[in-house]
């Protein structure tokens, strides 16, 4: 069973910088497609960004320069690196495994608010 936990949410002002984590158990990790994905309040879940297993990355527009995602295999680990964070970045941030059409699961959500 693969389970993802998410850590490292809270109220930030805006132009601020939070560091997400979530840790994945399971062997299957270095072989996953991971991603971030965010759901602001009577709003669709959207992606924010994604990494393969091989490191390629990718972002949504709106957070393109100012967040990272980063992967670290040996301690089976996604991280999301936001800066300049603006209060449209405001939502639930979720992880999110893929493998193949096999495996999709998801964690249960930090919380992000950036307000002054």
């Amino acid at each position: 069973q693969v389970q993802l936990v998410e850590s490292g949410g809270g109220l930030v002002q805006p132009g601020g910088s939070l560091r997400l984590s979530c840790a994945v158990s399971g062997s299957i990790f270095r072989w996953s497609a991971m991603g971030w994905y965010r759901q602001a309040p009577g709003k669709q879940r959207e992606l924010v960004a994604t990494i393969t297993s091989s490191g390629d990355t990718n972002y949504a527009d709106s957070v393109k320069g100012r967040f990272t995602i980063s992967r670290d295999n040996a301690k089976n680990t996604v991280d999301l690196q936001m800066n300049s964070l603006k209060p449209e970045d405001t939502a639930v941030y979720y992880c999110n495994l893929k493998l193949l059409q096999i495996v999709n699961n998801w964690g249960q959500g930090t919380q992000v608010t950036v307000s002054s």
